[in-house]
């Protein structure tokens, strides 16, 4: 049995990181989506992602298998909604962004531990509702919500060259009652 775990990126994983960006990038382009074809997320991104320590990798027997970014709101583009609503708009959210997986490592259902762990570490700091976006093309991510508990709550706009609308996605967990 492999250990699979996730830890926070460090500036060694840069490579395999922007590695594994490359290939979401082909794969959406694959799938019929634009989502990241305009050259976002590129090698900066994840840069800051790192030294800013918002960037998790997905570890499977040592190796860097995804990764994805893991930021305390707010997050600027889901200020303003369309067709729709956030459930909650008082409390903190974590927003998960550039979530990607290595080919090497697809078709295993790791993208569902690694969510689980995403959310499992919100949890641990006291945070309880989670956004992301997504294409309305990209159905992968858009599976992955859903099996993952997230709603859709309407459409956000973001700073894309090619079509900024993403579907915009909540999951609001309960907190635990205080004794």
């Amino acid at each position: 049995m492999a250990a699979i775990y996730i830890r926070k990126a460090v500036t060694e994983d840069f490579d395999k990181i922007n590695a594994i960006i490359s290939q979401a990038k082909k794969l959406l382009k694959a799938d019929g989506s634009p989502q990241w074809q305009d050259g976002h997320p590129d090698a900066q991104t994840i840069k800051d992602d790192i030294a800013r320590q918002v960037m998790w990798v997905l570890i499977v027997d040592g190796q860097v298998a995804g990764n994805a970014a893991l930021i305390l709101s707010p997050e600027p583009t889901y200020a303003t909604i369309e067709a729709g609503q956030w459930a909650d708009t008082t409390s903190d959210y974590y927003t998960i962004h550039r979530i990607a997986l290595s080919s090497q490592f697809r078709g295993r259902h790791l993208t569902d531990f690694f969510m689980s762990n995403l959310i499992s570490m919100g949890i641990q700091a006291g945070v309880f509702n989670f956004r992301l976006d997504t294409h309305r093309l990209n159905k992968r991510v858009q599976h992955i919500a859903g099996k993952n508990g997230f709603v859709q709550r309407g459409i956000i706009h973001v700073e894309d060259a090619i079509d900024d609308r993403r579907l915009a996605y909540e999951l609001n967990l309960p907190r635990p009652a205080e004794k």
